[in-house]
């Protein structure tokens, strides 16, 4: 797979940027002028083969790992391989960027087949949907049995902060993680859109290069070595989805999931933990996949 990117602008080259702003308190009139980091959000369009699929509001960082993640978690591609090129290109006249994804023939005559119109907003999963019937629920049926222990757990969610380089500098990022099943964290990404930071993820675990090589399973070639995703935000039904498509079998997220987002973990076959905080958690879905005891 082939990747580049043409003509970035200072503005696409990080997560955020700095402002001068007012700081004020309620309580005795007190005011400071300070800087203060602003988490970077701008259009983001998929295009494949030529054609604009999808505009997703994003951070414009891991853009490529992004692209990944989202033509396989739409299903828009079944393998990696099936990507033949990625080619970043930012257009300064409207402050946005493409992604120019090649696919191979078979999965761009899928996609037009299945065509829909999605104008993404952060946070929003079926912006543009036609109708009712445009909707899919689909979802595979995961088989793995490896299980996670509360010691993990905990372990995952302690290091997630310091881990969200960019949350700390702007209060405005979500974070998706990949841990093994010890509890250490190898591999976090972050976007001001908790779909994207998914998306990013998983099209991070599942390239052969840099920081998470050693993430894949050698021997399912495509499958996602033993441990379990962490976010910091709720549980919805495209995450569960997501997770589903990605081989992702236990995620574990900070707040609540919807009921929708329980429906599809159980048929999905993952276990959903949801309102990890430091006194403990909620399981939610598929109970026999934690640890008993403490470890």
């Amino acid at each position: 797979m082939a990747t580049g990117t043409l003509n970035p602008p200072d503005i696409f080259a990080r997560g955020s940027r700095e402002m001068t702003v007012d700081q004020h308190k309620f309580a005795d009139g007190w005011f400071l002028q300070t800087s203060d980091s602003i988490a970077e959000e701008v259009p983001v369009a998929l295009v494949f083969n030529g054609i604009s699929h999808a505009v997703m509001m994003a951070t414009p960082l891991d853009l490529e790992d992004f692209a990944i993640g989202f033509s396989l978690a739409e299903r828009i591609v079944d393998q990696p391989s099936e990507i033949y090129d990625i080619v970043v290109v930012s257009n300064t006249a409207i402050l946005g960027i493409e992604l120019q994804i090649q696919i191979a023939s078979q999965c761009f005559v899928r996609l037009k087949n299945k065509r829909r119109s999605l104008s993404g907003k952060t946070g929003c999963g079926l912006c543009g949907l036609e109708s009712l019937q445009s909707l899919d629920l689909a979802t595979p049926r995961l088989n793995a049995d490896h299980r996670v222990s509360k010691a993990a757990l905990a372990k995952a969610f302690g290091q997630l902060s310091s881990k969200q380089v960019l949350n700390a500098a702007t209060g405005s990022m979500h974070a998706a993680a990949w841990a093994d099943l010890d509890g250490d964290i190898l591999c976090v990404r972050e976007d001001v859109g908790r779909h994207n930071a998914l998306d990013k993820l998983i099209g991070a675990l599942r390239c052969e290069r840099g920081e998470v090589a050693d993430i894949r399973d050698s021997v399912a070639g495509n499958a996602l070595a033993a441990g379990f995703a962490i976010m910091s935000s709720r549980a919805s039904y495209e995450l569960l989805q997501k997770s589903a498509r990605a081989g992702i079998s236990i995620l574990a997220t900070i707040s609540a999931p919807t009921s929708l987002a329980i429906s599809m973990a159980e048929s999905a076959g993952i276990c959903l933990i949801g309102f990890v905080r430091e006194h403990g958690f909620v399981v939610y879905t598929h109970p026999q996949r934690l640890q008993a005891g403490s470890a």
